[in-house]
């Protein structure tokens, strides 16, 4: 077998450099919380897959299932010859998340395309052009969302001209607004909204229930309440995009539980599928069916293995009960985090729900990001073998998303690891 130095000798002649990777080490095995590179060095992992294995890697239901699925049959394409995982998937959806209204779904690839679907249901049931985000939000990469997205580098740098018709109004994130309540917050944002863009004509609200790439920001209790009230009243279709948030990992099976929040249209992937490409959108039968039909879909959408992957995953979580799990994760961290921060003063914050949480990191005695430092102690981690990850509109928050699945000894190892590189 290759070593990570060979592979990496080949990586730099055959794939584009646009293309980054957090470290320089390459996958042999996977499974629990830990991953094994082609040199036989264990990291634990406390990224997950950026959220999406949620059920680790390798897991037994999903494996079963993906080897059973690709006996019978790898493609067929929903929209020229059905079968049952897709409409089962739907159904699953449908039942799990949030709202006792009746529902439908459409299954699609990646969370980037579940949300500019989501915007192009919007848009088609209300007749209405404008979409309204967030500061710090996150929705993807391809022309429609990176216009959602607020990070510039290195997401939108030099890739515009973006698609129009998208407004962005503050977040509430109360280490950074002077501490603003929920209610106050979104009454400063939906004041932005009616003055700037006029509530008759915007067709959906997209928000992140707690921020992924923008930082892990946890809104003001209150806030999603307050937005969700305003969009029923003015015709907005409210949309949570649950990509990262969901599938167990804040310690609900969706982070819009948390306050009771029922979207009008929820967006979907990452832990989805225990690993395999796929996304939904799930919402309102009435918004979701006033699209024509041919309107939605794509060729690989859907696609069996990974439907079949989706529901093995499903039943791994309640199995193992792993809003359970990450509610565990989270008390395990959370203190942890909370004596570090104790003696450090470079911790603004530590913040996140489950098993989502992070640390930002500032210059003492200030607000002021340090990015430097962030980037300095997640290399520190990586050096010990601890796989984590950075994030946040200024590059200053330390983010960890361990699998579900990860093991108590696992866990303190990997928290233990951390904590030295703090030092």
């Amino acid at each position: 077998m290759a070593t990570s130095e060979e592979l990496h000798k080949r990586r730099v002649e055959a794939v584009a450099r646009g293309v980054g990777s957090t470290i320089p080490a390459y996958v042999d095995r996977a499974g629990g919380g830990t991953i094994t590179d082609v040199d036989g060095r264990e990291w634990i992992d406390f990224a997950a897959g950026i959220a999406v294995t949620n059920v680790g890697n390798s897991a037994p239901r999903v494996v079963e299932a993906v080897r059973a699925q690709v006996e019978r049959f790898t493609h067929t394409c929903f929209m020229v010859a059905p079968y049952e995982s897709y409409v089962a998937v739907c159904e699953q959806l449908n039942a799990l998340t949030p709202g006792g209204f009746e529902k439908r779904s459409a299954l699609f690839n990646s969370g980037a395309e579940a949300v500019e679907n989501a915007v192009k249901i919007a848009r088609h049931a209300t007749g209405r052009p404008a979409v309204v985000v967030f500061d710090h939000a996150y929705h993807g990469r391809t022309n429609l969302t990176m216009a959602l997205t607020a990070k510039n580098m290195p997401y939108k740098h030099r890739f515009g001209p973006f698609a129009g018709e998208v407004y962005r109004v503050p977040m509430s994130y109360p280490l950074r607004d002077g501490g603003l309540d929920g209610a106050t917050a979104a009454a400063r944002s939906i004041e932005m909204i009616e003055k700037q863009v006029g509530a008759e004509n915007v067709a959906a609200l997209l928000i992140e229930p707690i921020q992924g790439e923008g930082g892990f920001v946890v809104p003001a209790e209150g806030f999603l309440p307050a937005l969700r009230e305003w969009a029923t009243a003015a015709g907005v279709v409210f949309v949570a995009d649950e990509i990262q948030t969901g599938f167990c990992r804040t310690g609900d099976w969706f982070a819009c539980a948390y306050e009771g929040v029922e979207p009008d249209l929820i967006t979907l992937a990452k832990g989805i599928a225990g690993g395999l490409p796929l996304a939904a959108v799930t919402g309102r039968a009435e918004l979701m069916d006033a699209v024509h039909v041919g309107g939605l879909g794509g060729t690989y959408g859907g696609n069996p293995i990974a439907c079949a992957a989706a529901l093995a995953a499903m039943e791994t979580m309640r199995e193992l009960d792993l809003a359970a799990a990450a509610r565990r994760i989270g008390a395990v961290m959370g203190e942890r985090l909370r004596a570090i921060a104790a003696g450090d003063p470079r911790v603004a914050e530590v913040r996140g729900r489950g098993a989502m949480l992070a640390v930002e990191i500032v210059v003492p005695g200030t607000l002021t990001p340090d990015p430097a430092a962030t980037a300095a102690i997640s290399a520190a981690c990586h050096a010990a073998g601890l796989l984590t990850l950075t994030c946040g509109t200024y590059g200053n928050v330390l983010r960890f998303l361990p699998p579900l699945v990860i093991s108590d000894d696992e866990l303190g190892r990997g928290l233990d690891i951390l904590e030295a590189a703090f030092g």
